[in-house]
């Protein structure tokens, strides 16, 4: 195992947060263009800015990588194409990705880019880091979710350079596996427009609670237990927080880095962060506290004590200066006010502080600091009218489009079923389907009948499908279990991630479900390449992207209850139902399985009316998902006759098909 120092990494949204950056003592920066990065609401950096902030971060040896990790629609390849060709000339030290289709074209026509893959692309154990490094990707950041026995395995076994977030925002679902956001409104959270769905409040029974609004990860006590495991990279989350939040962030964490003896000082600097209260999450081996009440970010400082028609007062032992910035909370309503310290008077700890929204203030409501003015960092990194002309790769755009068409038409339609119980077997009619996919927990695998005659006499239908997450400590388990399966004639499997091939006995049908996202065609293409048999379109897809798409090979969900979260963390509800709603009444229901927790809508998702039109450009291939479903006597009747006269069902909701994916 190496032993050295690792290296800091600071986020960086803009150009004062790249100089705080800087300063604060980060030995690499992550940073994004206006396109394809996952904080598309950060200021970001336009080509020529961020050919500036390269030079100068180089001259001082100072690594740069670029954040390229969304989900690329079709249509959106030309454009890809350009970014990659800029980046290379520009010689950033790596890119970011999710997307397989983004990996395709890199590896392929831009092979001096090193690939880092982005926790979006849901790695959590060795063999997710270690096949992507058998596919050229020179690091991997892990999921945030490990256990540190976890990490320990997986620090041991890897093959590639290891990056973990140490210190930041957590989502209460895997990263890349958020479907909320999405669905509440077609902003995707995997294209960087993320609701924070999980920050807001829900009704729990009358009540209202933050649900799922996580603390923010900090990772300070651990620091010396991560460094002794060789992790190559330590992260800061942070591309939309102000620059004096990241200065003081990377100050504190390059304090202990190079000294341990400076913990605690670090860990006073850490105290006055502004953001959340802070978990040291699963790493931490605690994660009963982990849920907070308060959604937002601040450092309580007082109470409103008086309100006129034009200022507020207060007390807070907290010595204030012009350009503070605080948050007033509510803690019955979810407005977020914010105000400006400037022009205030103060008597002892007493302030009097103008403001325009007094008017929306109320005695007793709780004054938190949200921003610092601690120093001035420049807003300017030079002049673009200096900057050298790129010696940029000539590329064919045509040819490589035409590089990722892997055929036409399907030669036979398909109708797949997937069910999340043996108890859904009883309601098939297996002559009605091509395939019938089984997604089961633990606890049915271990009582699974392999010798059941049923299931025997239709096993060149069934189709094994692995989850999501599977844990470092439950690989050989799962290794075991799909070599038992296929010794009993079950050797088609369904994985959820590229990696899992990996898991599957030598002569396996491999197909992949739709967590392995194919919005493109590059990324259908790279399927193709590992000899993939069926693959899945994803959930949050909409009908003009699929219609772009000269792909056509894929299977369509046209019926499913999508798992808007899903989550290694227990929900914490303050009643024993397990259901709750939002601000418009819509109502979710909340499901544990493995030790996961899956949240659904209460409707499913119906595409039939689409069917027709589909077929006709060429899609004949499709699923229908029972494993959200909650059983009822003629449901399979009923959803198979809707599907087979392509009605719509009623209720339902179309997700983001007709409306569009954002």
């Amino acid at each position: 195992m190496i032993k050295r120092n690792p290296e800091l990494l600071a986020p960086v949204g803009n150009t004062e947060s790249f100089y705080a950056a800087l300063s604060g003592g980060a030995d690499a920066i992550y940073m994004g263009l206006p396109e394809f990065n996952a904080r598309g609401r950060a200021s970001n950096f336009t080509r020529p800015m961020l050919q500036l902030a390269v030079g100068k971060a180089h001259e001082k040896n100072i690594k740069v990588y670029i954040t390229l990790n969304i989900l690329i629609k079709n249509k959106e390849i030309d454009q890809l194409i350009d970014v990659l060709s800029f980046l290379s000339s520009v010689k950033v030290d790596g890119i970011i990705i999710q997307d397989w289709g983004v990996y395709l074209i890199a590896r392929k026509y831009f092979p001096k880019l090193p690939l880092h893959a982005s926790t979006q692309m849901g790695n959590h154990n060795s063999v997710g880091v270690n096949f992507a490094a058998s596919k050229g990707i020179v690091r991997t950041v892990l999921a945030r979710e490990l256990t540190m026995s976890e990490l320990e395995k997986i620090a041991r076994e890897s093959k590639a350079e290891l990056e973990l977030f140490v210190h930041g925002a957590l989502c209460y679902s895997f990263s890349g596996m958020c479907l909320f956001s999405s669905y509440a409104g077609g902003q995707c959270a995997n294209r960087g427009l993320c609701k924070q769905s999980c920050r807001r409040l829900y009704k729990d029974g009358e009540e209202q609670h933050a649900l799922f609004s996580l603390k923010d990860n900090q990772q300070l006590n651990n620091l010396k237990q991560i460094t002794q495991l060789g992790i190559h990279s330590l992260k800061i989350e942070g591309r939309m927080k102000s620059a004096d939040y990241v200065y003081q962030v990377c100050k504190a964490y390059r304090m202990a880095i190079d000294d341990p003896n400076n913990m605690e000082a670090a860990a006073q600097m850490l105290e006055s962060d502004t953001g959340r209260e802070k978990t040291s999450y699963f790493l931490g081996g605690d994660i009963s506290d982990g849920i907070t009440d308060d959604p937002s970010t601040g450092k309580l400082i007082g109470k409103i004590s008086e309100v006129t028609k034009k200022a507020i007062s207060f007390e807070s032992s907290l010595k204030l200066d012009e350009g503070y910035r605080l948050r007033i909370r509510n803690k019955t309503e979810d407005d977020q006010l914010y105000v400006k310290v400037e022009n205030f008077t103060s008597k002892g700890n007493l302030y009097y502080i103008p403001t325009d929204l007094a008017g929306k203030i109320k005695k007793g409501d709780e004054v938190l600091l949200v921003r610092l003015k601690i120093q001035s960092f420049s807003s300017r990194l030079g002049n673009v009218n200096t900057l050298p002309e790129l010696k940029k790769q000539p590329v064919n755009k045509l040819e490589i489009r035409n590089s990722l068409i892997v055929g036409g038409k399907p030669a036979k339609p398909l109708l797949l079923v997937r069910i999340g119980s043996p108890e859904w077997i009883a309601k098939l009619r297996f002559e009605d389907y091509d395939a019938i996919i089984l997604s089961y927990k633990k606890s049915d695998w271990e009582s699974f009948d392999l010798n059941s005659t049923i299931l025997q006499l239709n096993r060149q239908k069934i189709h094994i499908e692995l989850p999501k997450f599977i844990s470092e400590n439950n690989l050989a388990l799962y290794r075991t279990w799909t070599e038992r399966m296929a010794a009993s004639g079950f050797n088609q499997f369904f994985i959820s991630h590229l990696s899992q091939k990996l898991l599957l006995p030598k002569g396996a049908k491999v197909s992949c479900n739709e967590n392995v996202y194919v919005l493109n065609d590059a990324a259908a293409k790279v399927l193709q390449d590992e000899q993939v048999s069926h693959y899945m379109y994803p959930q949050e897809n909409d009908l003009e992207n699929l219609l772009s798409m000269k792909n056509k090979q894929g299977i369509v969900p046209l019926y499913f209850y999508p798992q808007l979260f899903y989550s290694r963390m227990p929900v914490k509800s303050h009643h024993d139902s397990r259901m709750f709603a939002d601000d418009s009444n819509k109502k979710f229901r909340i499901e544990v399985k493995d030790g996961i927790t899956i949240v659904y809508p209460t409707i499913p998702v119906a595409l039939f009316q689409y069917r027709n039109q589909l077929e006709k450009s060429g899609f004949n291939r499709f699923v229908i998902d029972y494993t959200g479903e909650i059983m009822t006597a003629n449901v399979v009747k009923r959803i198979l006759k809707k599907y087979l006269q392509s009605e719509g069902v009623q209720p339902s909701t179309s997700f983001n098909f007709k409306l569009g994916l954002k």
